[in-house]
């Protein structure tokens, strides 16, 4: 089979490249490089069965061309803007990376008649939902633009699944953990205590308290739900098993960084505009279908952490 990965140079996309050739899949991979990072595909370049071209999704002629060129059996789409902060920032990044390159995919697939689609979807769609909370959960009311506009793509990928026969795979996903990520609190963290190992400051007072995923169980969630999920448009939630707070993860990159290093937190409840203090997910469908993270969150974040000290980011 031949797929297409959007945002394959990304931290999620280049571990599923990765992933999908080594199942036998020729890849060929997207990436506008405003997250994504050629390190993190350059071991890939020399591969007969993997092609990469830097392309603005928004470049509809250009994504056009590529796709009537190439032909792929199948698309999975991670390229987004991932950064909640930054699209809080600047409110046009979402609508643009997210759902605008969505809409514009989805046009082109249609055009081209490529009928399967894995969507990377996140937990930010219903903002701050309480309780354990399923796919069907409700109501959804996003408090961030990155949610918005991830919720927005999932109400056209329903139309063109179930009007147009694009059989598509949601998967929603929250704090995905592991070496190549570009933000998030580890990234953080590490990089603050680099530039001043005596102390760490903290956005917020650290008791945020999430399930976190290491990336390479993510992957095997992909996978797994790819080939086995059986309608026209399914979505699941994957996710780390167990909680693990900020003062915990602040707590463990000390540890390994610089110890004795000081630990400072702010007053708020949150680190940003946009972040949810806490939640909890079900992911009783994925584990139905055979599904479970080798590694609990914590273990997910200690693994995390030494993967990025010896490999980078």
């Amino acid at each position: 089979m031949h797929a297409l990965v959007t945002g394959g140079a990304g931290f999620i996309g280049s571990h599923l490249c990765d992933r999908l050739l080594e199942k036998g899949y020729r890849v060929t991979a997207i990436d506008n490089l405003h997250l994504g990072r050629m390190r993190n595909i350059d071991h890939l370049l020399q591969r007969s069965d993997f092609r990469f071209h830097e392309l603005d999704m928004l470049d509809r002629e250009g994504m056009d061309q590529l796709i009537a060129a190439d032909r792929p059996d199948a698309v999975f789409h991670l390229a987004a803007n991932s950064d909640i902060a930054a699209g809080n920032a600047n409110a046009e990044l979402d609508l643009q990376l997210n759902q605008l390159t969505t809409t514009t995919l989805l046009a082109i697939m249609r055009k081209h008649g490529i009928d399967r689609l894995f969507f990377a979807s996140t937990s930010a769609v219903f903002g701050e939902a309480e309780g354990n909370i399923h796919e069907n959960h409700g109501p959804l009311r996003p408090i961030s633009f990155y949610g918005a506009s991830k919720l927005a793509a999932e109400a056209y990928l329903s139309v063109y699944a179930l009007s147009f026969g694009i059989k598509t795979l949601v998967l929603r996903f929250p704090n995905v953990i592991g070496e190549r990520s570009t933000h998030g609190a580890i990234y953080d963290f590490i990089n603050r205590l680099k530039a001043d190992p005596t102390r760490l400051r903290v956005l917020g007072n650290g008791m945020q308290t999430k399930p976190y995923l290491y990336v390479g169980d993510l992957v095997d969630a992909i996978i797994l739900a790819w080939d086995k999920a059986p309608g026209a448009y399914e979505v699941f939630h994957a996710s780390g098993i167990g909680e693990t707070s900020v003062r915990d993860i602040a707590g463990i990159v000390v540890s390994k960084v610089a110890a004795g290093a000081a630990i400072e937190y702010g007053s708020e409840d949150r680190g940003w505009l946009g972040d949810v203090p806490r939640f909890s997910y079900d992911i009783s469908r994925l584990v139905a279908l055979g599904w479970s993270p080798k590694r609990k969150s914590t273990e997910a974040v200690e693994l995390a952490v030494d993967r990025i000290l010896a490999n980078g980011f």
